[in-house]
Formats: structure tokens, sequence, C-alpha cells
């Protein structure tokens, strides 16, 4: 099921979105102070191009204070568009019985589009 989703996933957006993430993350790493912003964006990138059979894993020291700081600031000048995003998405998609898993993968892509900084997709 996993391998059929995530090729639909592809199909219909999840490469675009994954390319935009990426793009997006490298636009960033063009400044010093971007890097850290360019690596989660990229990371998130590649992890929505097969989000299908992960899982989000939070790190051992994923509450340290710097994460912390760069969550907030990820909240405060992108995150916010990425979560509004996934959730409309999401919520569009759950409106049909097809559409549900792909609306749980929006949900999932949320919550590490809001708080990526200590977050993995495995």
């Amino acid at each position: 099921m996993s391998l059929l989703g995530n090729i639909i996933w592809l199909i219909f957006g999840g490469f675009i979105s994954g390319v935009g993430y990426i793009l997006g993350g490298l636009v960033l790493c063009l400044t010093i102070v971007g890097i850290p912003f360019g690596v989660q964006a990229i990371k998130m990138g590649f992890a929505t191009f097969t989000p299908f059979g992960r899982e989000i894993v939070t790190l051992e020291n994923a509450d340290s204070p710097l994460r912390i700081i760069f969550n907030i600031i990820w909240i405060v000048l992108f995150g916010w568009e990425i979560a509004i995003s996934h959730l409309l998405h999401g919520v569009i998609l759950a409106i049909t019985i097809i559409g549900i898993p792909f609306a749980q993968q929006h949900f999932k892509l949320l919550t590490i589009a809001l708080l990526p900084f200590g977050r993995d997709l495995r």
C-alpha cells in the first residue's frame, strides 16, 4: 500500500511540492544565516516525496534551547504558511473517501512543517 500511495502522491502533486521545498531550501542556503532553515526545508522536501509508510520521529535532544529558538523563528517566518497549506489541502482531501489517506499524509506533514527542528520523518 505504501508504494502505491507514494506513486499516486508523486503523480498528483507530491513531486512538485517536494521540488518546491528543495528549491526554497537552496535559496535559503545562499545566506549564512539561512543555512539551518534551508537544510530543514530540503529535509522536508525529501520527506514530501514519499510520506506513506513513514512516521514522525522526535529526536532525543529536540527540546534544546537552540532548536526551540529556531522553531520559533521558523514558525514566525515560514512555518505557519506551510502548515496552513497542508491543513487546507488535508481538509479538502478528507471530504472524499478516496482522499482520506492523502489527507492523513498532509496532516502528518503539517506537524513537521510547523516544527521541523528536532523532528524527522523516518
